[in-house]
């Protein structure tokens, strides 16, 4: 048999006039019309394909990442689980599209430069609030949205609201662990100060797995999401300083200056000194 002689003999639906297909499912013409190049550089579709999908795992992960703090809260730790290992498998994707946009050089990408004007990954609402919901709030970073409604209020959301961090450490109370009132009672808007009664609650965990299993197996998850996080934030130091050298940023910021910086940024450190300790 030929090539069509097999699709046919497959009983493959063939005729979409009059039911939903996988572009139509999918929404791929609204998808991959999305991509308006403004510049006659041929590199400036990657550029743009590289930034548009990383904001499509960045919805994914956000979703994850809700869902696993509602659930951290309900007490429902095995779904949270399952939630927070694909959000650190989702961080891995998002490092790896960074081996991608590494292949653009220093003058390819000098061509296109000119035509983005002020935007910048700096502003992306999305990579906002997944931030806000790790911990790492900053008042600061709400100014970029203000122009735009939907999105201020979606990141005014995850500013205000309790950081997965603060519900892993009201699970820990719940099930008898001591965390210090002052921890439980903190204005969620703040940006997390190192704790030594967190530490302390910590290590009552990791030194009894067997008697705090569940939260023992939360604070390992929590630092499989740290870790990846770490690493796309290495990843992306490095790419950017790759391609663009020590520039300041188009978003105004120093470049590979302030994201060096962000490096230092530890979202659940209590996880990481008590180790020292054990």
């Amino acid at each position: 048999m030929d090539g069509e002689d097999v699709v046919r003999s497959e009983g493959a639906q063939l005729d979409f006039s009059r039911d939903m297909s996988y572009g139509d499912y999918l929404a791929l013409d609204q998808v991959l019309g999305a991509q308006h190049p403004l510049s006659p550089a041929h590199d400036e579709l990657l550029f743009i394909v590289q930034h548009q999908t990383s904001e499509l795992w960045m919805k994914l992960m956000l979703h994850e990442l809700r869902g696993a703090i509602g659930r951290v809260a309900a007490d429902e730790l095995q779904p949270a689980f399952k939630m927070l290992s694909r959000v650190s498998r989702i961080m891995e994707q998002l490092v790896h599209a960074w081996d991608v946009l590494a292949t653009m050089t220093p003058p390819e990408y000098t061509e296109i430069r000119p035509y983005l004007g002020h935007s910048s990954g700096f502003q992306s609402y999305q990579y906002r609030c997944i931030e806000f919901a790790c911990g790492n709030k900053n008042p600061a970073m709400i100014e970029p949205h203000r122009h735009h409604p939907d999105r201020l209020a979606e990141v005014q959301a995850a500013y205000d609201a309790p950081s997965l961090y603060d519900e892993a450490l009201r699970l820990l109370a719940r099930r008898g662990i001591p965390v210090p009132d002052d921890v439980l009672t903190r204005d969620v808007r703040d940006p997390w100060i190192p704790h030594p009664g967190v530490e302390v609650a910590w290590l009552t965990v990791y030194r009894d797995p067997e008697a705090h299993w569940e939260l023992y197996q939360l604070g390992e998850e929590l630092v499989d999401l740290e870790d990846a996080f770490r690493l796309w934030r290495f990843r992306h130091l490095t790419t950017v300083q790759r391609v663009i050298g020590v520039k300041r940023g188009t978003g105004g910021t120093s470049g590979v200056d302030y994201l060096r910086t962000m490096l230092n940024i530890v979202l659940f450190p209590e996880l990481w000194s008590m180790r020292t300790v054990l």
